[in-house]
């Protein structure tokens, strides 16, 4: 099987989107500020957006309401070729704990993770269908820690299923990563150093630790 570029599919819209004249609208499922300020700046040239900040995985009510609070500073401080608003949406962990149940000891990357990216993206497709919005995509492509091509089938599978358009993407690709460090500097952003859910955190905390006493 061929793989997938993800960043030519997304270049083909971005083609077509400059060919109509017109600027679709974009539902952006956010993770974390840091995550969405390339995606943010590189897709706001073609696209008017909604970000959507749905993450129930988010472990301690302090911490998720931080990055919240980062990802509206940001909003409100970049500048945009086209208009960005943002929806929050309900915080209740229970949902994340109910999809990681009995895959708590799962590795970070492995099937609690997917069962987490469908229940995220599950429910952002689901707001682009009610909104209305012409595609919709996740910032969380952009992780070096986490696989573009699994994220891609999530999305688009959870798109088909509520009749709304995927926009492939692998963040990642063109440097993006080391741009989002560079605009995190710029802007002053909290990089939180695990992914959200309490399981990263203890994994975090681990690697942390070993590397802090070395055998």
């Amino acid at each position: 099987m061929n793989k997938i570029n993800y960043q030519k599919e997304l270049d083909k819209v971005i083609e077509q989107v400059k060919r109509d004249g017109v600027t679709p609208t974009l539902l952006l499922h956010v993770c974390c500020a840091p995550c969405s300020s390339y995606c943010l700046e590189y897709l706001s040239e073609y696209f008017n957006i909604i970000v959507f900040y749905y993450n129930p995985n988010i472990s301690y009510k302090e911490e998720y309401e931080y990055r919240l609070s980062e990802e509206k500073r940001l909003i409100s401080e970049m500048k945009f070729k086209n208009p960005v608003r943002i929806i929050e949406s309900r915080y209740d962990p229970n949902e994340f704990f109910g999809v990681a149940k009995g895959l708590e000891n799962e590795p970070e990357g492995g099937n609690r993770c997917f069962e987490c990216f469908k229940l995220r993206l599950n429910e952002s497709c689901k707001k682009a269908k009610e909104i209305g919005a012409d595609y919709i995509t996740t910032t969380l492509t952009i992780s070096p820690l986490k696989n573009a091509q699994i994220l891609n089938e999530i999305g688009s599978a959870c798109a088909e299923n509520h009749g709304v358009n995927w926009l492939f993407s692998d963040f990642k690709k063109r440097e993006g990563y080391k741009r989002s460090i560079t605009l995190s500097k710029e802007y002053n952003l909290y990089r939180q150093n695990y992914c959200g859910c309490i399981f990263s955190k203890q994994q975090a905390e681990f690697r942390e630790n070993k590397n802090d006493n070395p055998d």
